[in-house]
């Protein structure tokens, strides 16, 4: 499990396509194991290999089916936030790592020193959506500030702009959505209702 408070940006150091999937290298300041999970973008990954400075994944043909890693180059920056140990500090919101959706930058709006980011609303999304609800994008644990003509806004402050990937982001990037997990088992739960 996640927070979804990024803790570093990663540069990917190395994109090579392998047998049902892509391997990836990304640099990271912090140190990492074989077998951990960490989300990369928001999409919890497993550590393959790792050495000083670096580690490596494996994206599976499932998960570049549901992410935007297709479009993934050396040189990019990454969202990096290692999982939640049992006795941490619980700042966001619970976050899976598990990619909802794509969804595309809709617009970008400086407001005096914070950002809106507008973002669309894929199909089947809207009904977690809910303004003042949690949303993870690129693995950011943000707040809905508000829904209309199927998009939803977030406010982003300048500590979130700086230290994270939305400082690098423009109108029509894909980015991850991660939608509440508690909306959903909600749903889940009063179906039969």
């Amino acid at each position: 499990m996640f927070t979804g408070i990024v803790e570093t940006t990663g540069e990917v150091l190395a994109v090579e396509d392998d047998e049902g999937g892509r391997r990836v290298r990304v640099a990271a300041p912090f140190d990492v194991e074989h077998g951990q999970s960490i989300a990369v973008d928001g999409a919890c990954l497993t550590v393959e290999e790792y050495s000083d400075g670096w580690f490596s994944l494996f994206l599976s043909a499932e998960t570049l089916a549901r992410t935007a890693f297709d479009r993934l180059r050396e040189g990019d920056r990454v969202n990096l936030e290692r999982a939640l140990r049992a006795d941490g500090r619980f700042d966001g919101h619970v976050v899976q790592g598990h990619v909802d959706a794509t969804a595309e930058v809709t617009g970008i709006e400086r407001v005096g020193d914070d950002w809106e980011f507008r973002f669309s609303i894929p199909e089947g999304c809207g009904r977690y959506l809910v303004e003042k609800g949690s949303v993870t994008v690129d693995g950011i644990s943000l707040t809905v500030a508000g829904l209309a003509d199927g998009e939803f806004s977030v406010a982003i402050i300048p500590t979130t702009y700086a230290e994270t990937t939305l400082s690098t982001a423009s109108v029509g990037d894909p980015i991850h959505l991660e939608v509440d997990v508690i909306a959903k088992y909600v749903e889940s739960l009063v179906e039969g209702y």
